[in-house]
Order: structure tokens, then C-alpha cells, then sequence
């Protein structure tokens, strides 16, 4: 997919923060409890590039966040008011909290000050988590958008980060959906019309250019 737009300026590393939306064990792993979800994740290379833009972003001194999904055993807290919610509670593999499934998922490396911020409810990881205001306490103008789904967390997630009055900025090539032709279409229909759409090649670029961080 080409990139809408280059996000150049806005890239910049003390005021931009990389976040990756469910890229957990258990969501796009190899024993996720939704596998074609995991088998189109990995086949596109959408993983893959998550894992080179947090590389880049430890390299350039970008921060990065890490929005985990996940339940208690117990169910406290967890919402019921969607059809979705109803369907993960009969899922073969559960998110559950202290578990191999809500540990960011391989080959997405974890630095020490990278932030893992967990949710219990919705389906949003901006909206009533805390991390609006970890991203103000942090500086952070620019919203980079990574992982899954396109479907639903994605589009949640920029829409939330528009209405909050940051710039969103969608790596295409970054993110998944199922079925796999969905995510171009989401991206052409939707995603491009409030966020910056570019590639995970364009922000790497962005943070090694000239006089960038190295």
C-alpha cells in the first residue's frame, strides 16, 4: 500500500511516541486465541514491521507504548455489551492477566523504558486507560499507530487520538485485519481520511534522516 502522506516534520522524536496496539502473544502469536487474525498478521509482514519500527524507535530515542489487552479469571470488570466481548469469553486461549498470551509477542522487542499499559475493558486503548495522560505527561503531539486489529482496535485508536487532538500517523504496513483484504480497504475508505497514512520504510527514514537521531 503507498503511503498517503509523508510524515516528516511530525516525526520528531521528542514529541512523537510509537504505540502497539495488541501485539500480544495471545492475539498474534502462535497460539493466538483468534489464529487467522496471527496467520494474516505474520504473512503481510505486519508484525515483522512492528518490530522494525520499535527497533527503530529505541534507536532514535523514541518512546514506545505497549497497549495490552487482557481479562481477569474472574471476568471483574470486563465488559459484556458486545457481541465480541461475549465471543472472547468462549475463546480456546484467554487473555488473562500474568499469562504467556498478554506478553508482547515475538519479534517485538521490549526495552526498559518502554511503557506496557494493560486494559481490562472496551475496546480502545486510549479511551478510560490512562494513556492519554501518560502521552501528555510525555510531550507526545504525534500518535504512531501499529498492530491489530484493523477491524476494531486500529480505527478506535486513531479515531480516539484525533478526538484528542493529536496527529495520528498509520504505518499501512503496519497494521492487520482479517479478512486480509480488509485493512487496504479501511485504509483507503476511513483511515486516510483523519491520519497520516505512510509506510514503516517512510518513518525509519524520518528518524535516520539527515541531522536526525542516529
Amino acid at each position: 500500500m503507498a503511503p498517503q502522506d509523508q510524515p516528516g516534520e511530525r516525526l520528531d522524536p521528542a514529541t512523537t511516541v510509537l504505540l502497539t496496539v495488541e501485539c500480544q502473544r495471545g492475539v498474534v502469536g502462535p497460539d493466538s486465541a483468534l489464529p487467522e487474525l496471527a496467520a494474516v498478521a505474520r504473512a503481510s509482514g505486519a508484525v515483522g514491521n512492528v518490530a522494525r519500527l520499535v527497533e527503530g524507535a529505541h534507536a532514535a530515542g523514541v518512546q514506545v507504548v505497549h497497549a495490552i489487552a487482557e481479562r481477569r479469571p474472574d471476568g471483574r470488570g470486563a465488559g459484556r455489551n458486545a457481541r465480541l466481548f461475549r465471543a472472547a469469553e468462549r475463546l480456546p486461549v484467554q487473555q488473562l492477566t500474568g499469562t504467556l498470551a498478554v506478553r508482547v509477542a515475538e519479534p517485538i522487542p521490549v526495552g526498559e523504558d518502554d511503557l506496557v499499559v494493560r486494559r481490562l475493558h472496551g475496546l480502545s486503548p486510549l479511551a478510560g486507560t490512562g494513556v492519554d495522560a501518560l502521552l501528555r505527561n510525555l510531550g507526545c503531539r504525534t500518535l504512531i499507530v501499529t498492530g491489530v486489529s484493523a477491524n476494531v482496535a486500529i480505527p478506535n485508536a486513531v479515531f480516539d487520538a484525533v478526538n484528542l487532538g493529536y496527529t495520528a500517523v498509520v504505518p499501512a504496513d503496519a497494521i492487520a485485519g482479517v479478512p486480509a483484504d480488509y485493512t487496504a480497504a479501511m485504509v483507503r475508505h476511513t483511515l486516510a481520511l483523519v491520519a497520516t497514512m505512510t509506510t514503516t520504510d517512510a518513518v525509519l527514514r524520518g528518524w535516520r534522516r539527515p541531522g536526525g537521531p542516529r
